[in-house]
């Protein structure tokens, strides 16, 4: 008998039983520390007005798929929690007293390449610390996210600790035209450093500033790193425990896809992953977009991804 093929959306996949007992599994030991940190479960619709998501920023991530509904209402599917918690917190806790703390487990919907591996819908597990400003709220989110990883069972995996406004203030010292700046963040958000040096020498720059603004984004390492301009991200650290702070890798390049972050900003690498298993940073004008100004920070990491660190990693031992 010939088998039937009936396709599915691309950038989508079935998960079968038995991975799904060990995606189960990682989200029960995530879930375990989230609870144990004072995280509150919280759960939003998948389908959000555009308009709505739209106040993340420009820039961000464009939404998989929208819909029209019956009245007249353009939706699209979230490409992201962070959005739809600030629209939760401004309407539901608008006179709570902060920090308030949230956790997530949610599937996200992102426009990609899939014909690159990369998935359309994928499940997000993640925390939002709402209300807590500064240094002091960056270091809780990074041991959260350190225990959270731990308690899964990952072992080799770094913590990328950046600057989200370093490179914005680089180009703004420049003189590069703000029409330029989203096309050379892009290229940086995704690593591409030919095509970053291909667009700078597109502008009409000098040579050092091109220079500077083609090797700053490349330097990665210790504290000593971070020059006369890093007391921010060193005030992040010295709050850090001393097991979080030796995953810790400062990466003055660090730029992440998402238009609302403002400050630090950090990713999940791991030997046994190709590409980040996930990340955070803080976005401390996002809520005041939707009428509840309140410093925020937070993270997610993608399930799958995480799975498969945690296969990776086991081949490697």
């Amino acid at each position: 008998m010939v088998a039937v093929i009936h396709p599915i959306p691309s950038g989508t996949r079935d998960v079968l039983p038995d991975e799904m007992r060990e995606l189960r599994a990682i989200s029960d030991a995530l879930r375990g520390v989230f609870d144990r940190e004072g995280y509150g479960e919280i759960a939003t619709p998948s389908l959000e007005h555009e308009s709505v998501l739209a106040r993340g920023g420009a820039g961000g991530p464009l939404p998989a798929y929208r819909v029209v509904d019956d009245h007249g209402a353009v939706l699209a599917l979230r490409s992201d929690m962070t959005v739809p918690i600030a629209r939760v917190v401004a309407t539901r806790y608008a006179t709570a007293d902060p920090p308030l703390r949230f956790c997530y487990f949610a599937n996200a919907f992102r426009s990609v390449r899939p014909h690159r591996g990369q998935q359309r819908e994928f499940l997000q597990a993640g925390v939002e610390l709402l209300g807590a400003p500064g240094a002091e709220g960056t270091a809780e989110a990074l041991r959260v996210l350190c225990a959270s990883l731990d308690a899964t069972g990952l072992e080799h995996y770094r913590v990328g600790l950046g600057d989200a406004s370093l490179y914005p203030a680089l180009l703004a010292e420049a003189g590069v035209p703000e029409e330029a700046r989203a096309g050379l963040l892009h290229e940086l958000s995704t690593r591409d450093f030919v095509g970053l040096e291909r667009k700078l020498r597109a502008l009409s720059l000098s040579g050092e500033a091109r220079e500077r603004l083609l090797t700053v984004p490349q330097v990665r390492g210790g504290e000593e790193v971070l020059g006369d301009g890093g007391a921010g991200l060193r005030a992040v650290v010295e709050l850090l425990p001393d097991d979080v702070r030796a995953r810790v890798i400062f990466d003055l390049g660090l730029v992440r896809d998402l238009a609302y972050y403002t400050g630090a900003v950090f990713e999940v690498y791991d030997p046994g992953l190709g590409q980040p298993i996930g990340g955070g940073g803080r976005y401390d004008e996002l809520l005041g977009r939707f009428g509840r100004p309140l410093p925020a920070v937070g993270f997610a990491l993608t399930v799958d991804s995480l799975h498969v660190a945690l296969t990776g990693e086991e081949r490697l031992s």
